[in-house]
């Protein structure tokens, strides 16, 4: 039996994964902090006999987490909301949590897969965006805790890869949703799912006409498993290569909660991207991936969701 190491295992993305796992027979260690992640997310993974989760912050030194043939590093505040309010913590596991993460993939000689990030891209003047794109990232800016500690961390990665010969491997996730995600994630989809459901209008920063590619978490967890069946160190891009306005996505989320469509213009975010769409190429090509759920079909199972976790009651 193949066995896993999941860091921010109690997360959305964290835990979709150790389910994904466990049901492909892994079994499964899960180390979180629980800073953003929750416990009820490993309700399902905690009924496998599989599986075992450990509370523990990444940036210190880890507990032995038994033999591990992968080390799965996803561990990280996520949406802006996050790593605006824990700015220090969101560096401190870009650098310290990769760097103990991957000497624990060294030690064990265990594969290594780090859950890097479009936002290493910045607002891009690439568009879509291939992994051969540098970026534009501003180093100063109050999204650059969470830009540059990725960025870091793919620099570690490759050198752990290249001076210590550890099996590694990054993909870039593009924007993704679906169940489990926080009410108050702060990002595009949760905070449109939630203000359609409480009957408030939708905020929308700007105008409106910047654009995201929005990728269901099923397709992004079955990119993720194929990507440890094959030889590719990456970079790789991982996201649904359909391109949408955000005003385009806040008019479907109300359609599909039934809701009235009233839109709240609210200033500009600083540096929020103008537009972000992966080019998914080595995706297709090396593991013959593509999403395969719809937006619309993606959207309507959120609600649904969201709505049995009680979103609309109050």
């Amino acid at each position: 039996m193949p066995r896993a190491l999941v860091t921010g295992g109690a997360g959305f993305l964290g835990s979709h994964l150790c389910e994904r796992l466990l049901s492909e027979g892994w079994g499964v260690v899960a180390f979180d902090s629980l800073l953003t992640g929750r416990r009820e997310n490993l309700r399902v993974a905690e009924r496998d006999s599989e599986f075992a989760f450990v509370e523990h912050d990444v940036t210190l030194e880890l507990p032995d987490p038994g033999a591990v043939d992968w080390v799965l590093h996803l561990a990280s505040p996520a949406s802006p909301p996050d790593y605006f309010d824990h700015p220090i913590e969101t560096l401190r596991v870009g650098a310290l949590g990769t760097m103990r993460a991957l000497e624990l993939a060294r030690e064990q000689e265990a594969g290594f897969l780090l859950a890097s990030t479009s936002e290493v891209y910045g607002d891009p003047a690439v568009h879509p965006q291939v992994e051969s794109y540098w970026g534009n990232v501003n180093p100063v800016g109050p999204r650059s805790v969470y830009d540059e500690s990725k960025r870091y961390a793919e620099a570690l990665t490759m050198a752990y890869f290249r001076q210590q010969g550890v099996n590694t491997a990054i993909v870039r996730i593009f924007n993704t949703y679906g169940p489990r995600m926080r009410r108050d994630d702060g990002r595009a989809v949760p905070n449109f799912v939630a203000q359609s459901l409480g009957g408030r209008p939708l905020s929308v920063y700007g105008d409106g006409s910047q654009t995201r590619s929005l990728c269901y978490v099923d397709d992004l967890i079955e990119g993720f498993l194929r990507y440890l069946e094959v030889d590719e160190v990456g970079p790789m891009n991982l996201g649904n290569p359909e391109e949408v306005t955000i005003l385009q996505l806040a008019e479907l989320v109300a359609e599909i909660a039934g809701a009235k469509e009233e839109i709240e213009f609210l200033p500009p975010l600083v540096d929020d991207p103008t537009v972000r769409c992966p080019d998914v190429t080595n995706a297709r090509t090396w593991l013959g991936w593509e999403p395969t759920v719809a937006l619309r079909d993606g959207l309507t199972r959120t609600v649904a969701w969201a709505r049995d976790a009680g979103w609309g009651d109050d």
